[in-house]
This record gives structure tokens, C-alpha cells and sequence, in this order.
């Protein structure tokens, strides 16, 4: 069995705690992901996957822990099979994510849609916040299965509408005949911009108060 925590240590970041350049790591790992607060690696020869967050933020590795703990009996997401000071390890999921089928033209179907709701009311009902679910965080794997990855917010308290409007589009967009199945990465791109800054606008605007 590997000595996950040697491992770790073998891995080397510099300069901002936030969003640090990868320096070095071992030759065991293969990088496959860097996200906005760790690296991914998968672990060569093995169906497992590493996942080493920035220093800014080491401590979310046991609050996502905790989450995995928790939706174990829900198989939509990974196992978690180690966790220890800044990292996880957890099941290697191979496919493509939403992001990627809608750069690349690969189908989206109703069946996916409805196992993402399965997926999310699962973990609701192990008392979660779904949260952050956004294309790059929810796979379709080679067999036609759905996958979500990524549930470190999922106990956040404010109301997440992300996946609810992720839907609506699908929904309202994507499912019409003369809707393009293959989009460019830039355009997803100026897309999210400007989802987020909607999102932010929504949430910032100041109530209108009558004046006399």
C-alpha cells in the first residue's frame, strides 16, 4: 500500500499561498488537474487520484473529507480512500465533464440530466447543501454513467442556484434542434464571466428604498 502522506511531502509549491506554482513532485504522480485551491494527480498504475491543495487552503482537505465520509453510500460520487494533512485520496474517475462534451460535441442527454438530480437529491437527503456544481465538476464516464467530484462546499448554508440554472438552460437551450452541441472553449468561457457577474450584481444590488 502506498504511504500516501510520504508522497505528499514530496510535493513542493512556490510563491503565492493562494494560487502557488507547482515546483516539483514524484515521479509516481502524473498531474492531471489544477483547480482554483489544489492539483490533482493521478497516482501511476493505480485507479486513484490525489488531490493537494494550495496552502491557503490545507484545512478544507478534512471539511471535504468529512463531505465524502457522508455521501459514501451515494454512488455517484468517488470513495475516499485516504486523508491526511492537505490531501485526499480518492477513486481516479475517467471521462469527460460537461465542459468538455460541449467543446467537444459529445451528447448530453435527458438520462444524464436525471441521474445529476438523483446524484444532488442523495446528498440532500444525507442532510447536504449541494453547491458549487458547476461543467467541470460533473463527468459522463465511458459507459454512460454520471460522476460528481468536488463536494467541498456542499455544507455551506446560503442557497446555491448553480446546478437549478445549469438545468433551466439545458432545458430552455440546449434541447432545441438548431442549438449547437459543439460550443467553442471561449465562448463557455465569456459565458461563465458573465453568469458570475450576474450572480454577483444579483447579490450585491442594494434593495430600492423609497425616499420623502
Amino acid at each position: 500500500m502506498a504511504d500516501f502522506e510520504q508522497i505528499a511531502e514530496q510535493i513542493h509549491m512556490s510563491g503565492s499561498d493562494t494560487m502557488p506554482h507547482l515546483t516539483a513532485y514524484p515521479s509516481s504522480l502524473v498531474l492531471i488537474g489544477t483547480g482554483r485551491s489544489a492539483f490533482a494527480f493521478r497516482l501511476k498504475e493505480s485507479s486513484k487520484v490525489m488531490k493537494v491543495f494550495f496552502p491557503a487552503f490545507r484545512h478544507v482537505a478534512a471539511e471535504e473529507a468529512e463531505i465524502y465520509k457522508t455521501l459514501e453510500n451515494n454512488h455517484f460520487f468517488p470513495d475516499l480512500h485516504a486523508a491526511g494533512n492537505g490531501y485526499l485520496v480518492m477513486d481516479y474517475i475517467p471521462g469527460h465533464t460537461l465542459y468538455d462534451c460541449l467543446r467537444e460535441g459529445i451528447p448530453i442527454t435527458d438520462h444524464h440530466i436525471a441521474d445529476i438530480d438523483n446524484a444532488l437529491a442523495g446528498a440532500a437527503a444525507e442532510g447536504l447543501n449541494p453547491s458549487d456544481i458547476h461543467l467541470r465538476n460533473i463527468l459522463i464516464t465511458p459507459d454512460g454513467g454520471i460522476r460528481l467530484i468536488d463536494p467541498a462546499r456542499f455544507r455551506q448554508q446560503k442557497h446555491c442556484t448553480q446546478w437549478e440554472d445549469l438545468h433551466r438552460a439545458y432545458e430552455r437551450f440546449y434541447k432545441k434542434k438548431l442549438f449547437p452541441k459543439k460550443v467553442p472553449g471561449f465562448l463557455l468561457e465569456l459565458i461563465a464571466y458573465l453568469y458570475k457577474r450576474r450572480k454577483s450584481f444579483t447579490i450585491q444590488a442594494p434593495s430600492n428604498k423609497v425616499i420623502h
